[in-house]
């Protein structure tokens, strides 16, 4: 028996194939920080830690003439989304149906995707976590209302990190309202913007719930580090007659190695 007392539930191995198959198929897209930042693991749910190569000083030894330090640790940080499913529905699963209603699932997997993309790129305080976009040292530039500036803006992204010696390939994580302007746009002459801001940056550009405005960061790795004990899992929490309570699932922690690696586009 694993933590994620799959085995209590009542749900068929058709079940579990196609909840999982649809989670899957809903985080994947919305995961932008994974497409863009260095990925370790996952290590387990027994995984509580991540060495951080650091030590600091204790006041007090256990006897006179002795030194004391005390390694330093990044504690993980568990996210954890309920929902529910009706039983009928999964009953129509195990028939064979291929249009059951696993809304609930979708906006889990919605919930902690965005939750995961902001803890990365905004940080979150209670989980121990900078983000990258307040680590970094690199005054944020304003996108302004004119999406026909957005290439201008990004290239000066661009150069502050080739000027701070941060090489490329970059990444661009738009959020959702920038992404949004950026495939509704066309330049003059008819060039997608789309096409024109890949071609600066030299690397993916990402759609990123979560992500306000918009953040370049270069792509030579080593900079940006998630690292996953648990990674995403569905797990059952209880049932009865007319709903089973599941719940996704996640550990990890993400820090920052290089604090002028990346710019902010407010």
């Amino acid at each position: 028996m694993n933590h994620l007392l799959r085995e209590h539930a009542p749900i068929t191995d058709r079940g579990w194939a196609v909840i999982d198959e649809e989670a899957r198929g809903r985080l994947t897209p919305a995961l932008a920080a994974r497409k863009l930042v260095d990925f370790a693991g996952p290590y387990g749910w027994e995984h509580s830690a991540t060495n951080l190569g650091r030590a600091r000083v204790l006041a007090d030894a256990p006897a006179e003439g002795v030194t004391a330090e005390q390694r330093r640790v990044l504690a993980l940080a568990e996210l954890y989304v309920p929902f529910s499913l009706a039983r009928s529905e999964l009953r129509d699963v195990d028939r064979g149906a291929e249009d059951a209603d696993l809304g609930a699932l979708d906006e889990a997997a919605r919930r902690i995707a965005t939750a995961e993309n902001r803890a990365v790129f905004h940080g979150w305080r209670d989980g121990g976590i900078t983000g990258i976009a307040e680590a970094s040292v690199h005054d944020a530039i304003p996108l302004g209302e004119d999406c026909e500036r957005y290439p201008r803006h990004v290239a000066r992204a661009v150069q502050a990190l080739l000027s701070a010696g941060v090489g490329g390939p970059y990444g661009l994580a738009l959020g959702p309202e920038v992404y949004t302007h950026v495939l509704e746009t066309t330049e003059h002459g008819g060039y997608p913007l789309f096409d024109h801001l890949r071609e600066i940056i030299g690397g993916p550009l990402v759609w990123a719930p979560g992500v306000q405005g918009a953040v370049v960061l270069s792509q030579r790795g080593g900079d940006f580090l998630l690292e996953v004990g648990e990674d995403l899992s569905v797990g059952y929490d209880r049932h009865d007659a007319g709903a089973v309570e599941l719940y996704l699932l996640e550990s990890f922690t993400f820090r920052v190695a290089t604090n002028d690696a990346a710019v902010a586009l407010t």
